[in-house]
């Protein structure tokens, strides 16, 4: 996983919180789950940055 990658996952992720605390305390339910779902893509996407490393790694310990 690159870092630029993991940054802009973890940014999505912090932004994603703040959405979803701003609309809990307003009371706004769509910023709410708009917040939820930010969360939610952030942590698909380094589920998908790990399995793209692992695989790497395999295919690395074939080659030697």
């Amino acid at each position: 996983m690159g870092a630029d990658d993991k940054l802009s996952n973890k940014a999505q992720e912090a932004k994603g919180k703040v959405k979803e605390g701003v609309g809990r305390a307003t009371g706004d339910e769509r910023l709410e789950a708009s917040g939820k779902d930010d969360q939610a893509g952030s942590r698909f996407k380094q589920a998908g940055e790990k399995a793209k490393d692992s695989a790497k790694k395999i295919k690395n310990a074939f080659k030697s």
